[in-house]
Parts: structure tokens; sequence; C-alpha cells
């Protein structure tokens, strides 16, 4: 009885040791054949104001949700309303503990909050907006607005019957002064006698304040409004004196259907697909990305409206053509600023790092940069 009971427990554990055996090697070969499942992306995009502020992050937004579409096993998601500055540090460093590991951050001021956060989650991928520096985990990107500037001061400077051509504008940073000065060349290369009136708003995102600084400059004799700004207000401001404006950021016509010249208006998943892609694929690196029209559908202009001629048209056709082949570019001499001295010489043209750090305004603005 005793070996029979010993027969028995030694045929149990012989079984059930050949039976782990069996588990531990089917475990093996399915990690060998499907590896160990990775955890899913997860992408923030983080705004400055609302997102449907039909300008800016609306232009962001769209992109976002092409996004989710393009990478259906990618989680995005957006934070609205977060202000610039270092309060911004904290919504930063929550979505890194969420795990997000590629952030978003879509307007210059959280350039210092972006460093300071980048410094302490060296896994977390930056891309910021319009940044002036770069880091081993952070990106800044941006477009070459400024060569959808010149063609619609090349149509203003057709258009305009007062020769006073109104800009409202958000900050006197690279982006925003690259954009006041192409506007003006676009607008002198076609009527020497017009001249560009520059109003500072100090702000990215205010209705009410972008549409009296229109309203200023419609005041001071000026019958176009172009702006950079997050809202649709300074050509709301013109339509409702029976002037005209341009759209930024979205297609605005709808706003204004009678006084949109036109609209400047990104797509922003040409610049946020490959970045997305290259994380996915581990080949992601710092870099400043600072593309224009040579990339196909990122910087676009909406139908004309009825105000433009046909002769402008044209001009804007083939000045696009020449653009889109990188045979010529806007900031190409010569070039005065303000004060008459030459920035740029004949037959020379400015590099890409002497736009992005563009700090003064040439011939032909009627505004100074703020101190």
């Amino acid at each position: 009885m005793k070996w029979r009971f010993r027969s028995i427990i030694f045929v149990t554990l012989l079984i059930l040791c050949l039976g782990l055996l069996a588990a531990g090697c089917g475990s093996k070969q399915t990690n060998s054949g499907q590896g160990e499942k990775k955890d899913k992306l997860k992408v923030a995009f983080v705004y400055p104001g609302a997102k449907d502020d039909f300008g800016w992050a609306t232009t962001q937004e769209n992109a976002r949700k092409k996004l989710m579409k393009e990478f259906p096993d990618v989680q995005f998601t957006a934070v609205e309303n977060i202000p610039e500055g270092s309060d911004s540090a904290r919504t930063f460093t929550q979505l890194c503990e969420q795990g997000y590991k590629l952030i978003i951050a879509s307007s210059f001021g959280y350039q210092d909050a972006v460093h300071e956060v980048a410094k302490k989650y060296p896994d977390v991928k930056f891309l910021h907006c319009v940044g002036t520096k770069t880091a081993p985990n952070v990106s800044t990107y941006f477009g070459k607005m400024y060569q959808l500037r010149y063609l619609s001061g090349i149509l203003a400077g057709k258009i305009t019957k007062s020769n006073i051509i109104g800009y409202t504008a958000a900050y006197p940073v690279p982006a925003c002064i690259s954009g006041i000065n192409a506007f003006t060349l676009g607008v002198k290369s076609v009527n020497p006698n017009a001249k560009v009136k520059v109003v500072w708003t100090n702000t990215w995102y205010d209705p009410a304040v972008e549409k009296e600084a229109a309203k200023s400059l419609l005041d001071a004799g000026a019958d176009i409004i172009s702006m950079h700004q997050d809202t649709p207000q300074g050509l709301i401001a013109a339509a409702e004196r029976g002037k005209y404006g341009f759209g930024y950021d979205n297609d605005m016509t709808s706003f204004a259907p009678k006084a949109a010249i036109t609209s400047l208006y990104w797509d922003w998943t040409k610049i946020f697909a490959p970045e997305v892609q290259a994380v996915l694929d581990g080949t992601w690196k710092s870099q400043r990305i600072f593309k224009g029209l040579e990339v196909p559908g990122f910087l676009n202009l909406a139908p004309y409206g009825p105000m433009v001629p046909e002769d402008a048209k044209k001009l804007v056709e083939e000045k696009k053509a020449l653009m889109e082949s990188q045979k010529w570019d806007v900031f190409t001499g010569p070039i005065k600023d303000q004060n008459g001295q030459i920035r740029v010489k004949e037959g020379e043209r400015l590099s890409d790092d002497d736009i992005w750090g563009m700090n003064w305004l040439v011939e032909g603005v009627e505004g100074k940069l703020p101190q």
C-alpha cells in the first residue's frame, strides 16, 4: 500500500512538472512570435486659448482630429486655455506624469516652461511652436507663412484705394515680424505709394482687443485689414465698415463673405504626421522644423473674393510657383529697413536663421517694435 501510495504521488508530481514545463515553453514561443505588447503612444496638444477660437487653436485642433484617423492606435488629447508663462509648466508636468510621450506646445510663450519640464522628463518628446532654441528632446516647429504674407500683400497693394493698409499683430516675435515685413514687401512690389500701419495688441487671443485694434486702423484711413491674431475679429471689423480684410490660420470667409479677400491657412498634419510616425518608429530626433510652400498642401490660400482683379491672381500664382520650386524667396535683396539701412544686399537672400531671428521692420511699415 505504501509503495502504491508513493507511486501515485510520484506520477502526480511528474505530471505537474511536465505541465509547468509545457506551459513555460508555450509562453516562451508566444513571446518570441508576437513580442511584448507595447503601451499605446499618447500625444497631447496644449493650446493657450479655446480650441474653438476659429483661428490658431482650431487649425491645430483640426490637425489633431485628422491624426486620430491616420493613427487609430495612438491616443490623442487636447488641453485648452492654458496661459503662457511659468504656470504652464504644471500642465506639462501633469501630462508627462500621465504617460504622454509627445507633447505639442502650440505657442511661443510656453518656451521656458517646455525646457524646464523637458529636462526632468528626458524620455518625453516636445514640439514647441516658434521656439528659438532646441534641446535633445525638444524640437521647434513653424511654417514659412511669410511666403503667403507676401502673396497677400500683392493682393492688398492691388486692391487698396486709400493706400493705407492696416495690420494687427500680437507680439514682436520673429514669426510676427517676418510676416509684417513680407506682407509689406508684397504690397510695395505692386504699389510703391502704399504704406502698412501696424498696431500691436500684446495678445494672441482676445476678440475684443483684436477688434478694437482693427477699428483704430480703419479710423486712421485703412481700407484693408491684415492680421496675425487668433480670431476673425479684424476681418469682421473691416466688414462692418464696408472694407476688406484677410483671414488667418483658417478659412474665415464665412465670417465676412463680402469682405474676405482670401484667408491664409495651415494644414498642420503635413508637419505633425511625420513627427508622430518618427516617435512610433523610434527614429525621432530634435530639429528645427521650418517648412514652406515646397511642402504640398501645408500652406494654403482660400478662394479669392470677387474684389480680386485677374492680373493680381496671375501675379500671385507666378510668385507662388517660384517659391514652391525654391528658385526665389521673399527676403531676397535689396531690402532696406525703416531707417533706410540696407539689410539685404542685392543678389543676397536671408537664411532661415536670419528669418527665424528677425528683429527689424522693412521700409514702408508705419509703427515701431515695442521695447
